[in-house]
């Protein structure tokens, strides 16, 4: 019995943690740099594809930065 007790309880929590998972999840790459580029237009600065790939990745390269 309590070995069932046991395997009830870890497959409640791997539920519950996919379900938070699910939940607390950031966006997709692409609805993220939507977002961006809406809101670098309501500013109106204006990018063309390739120079918001390059400012996406800049940004990456320094939150990795202070990541370390």
């Amino acid at each position: 019995m309590k070995g069932l007790n046991v395997f009830a309880a870890f497959l409640t929590g791997a539920i519950v943690g996919t379900a938070v998972g699910l939940l607390f999840a950031p966006e997709k790459g692409e609805d993220t740099r939507t977002k961006i580029a809406e809101i670098l237009r309501k500013k109106g600065i204006r990018l063309s594809k390739a120079e918001m790939e390059n400012l996406i990745d800049e940004i990456a390269d320094v939150k990795d930065e202070e990541a370390e």
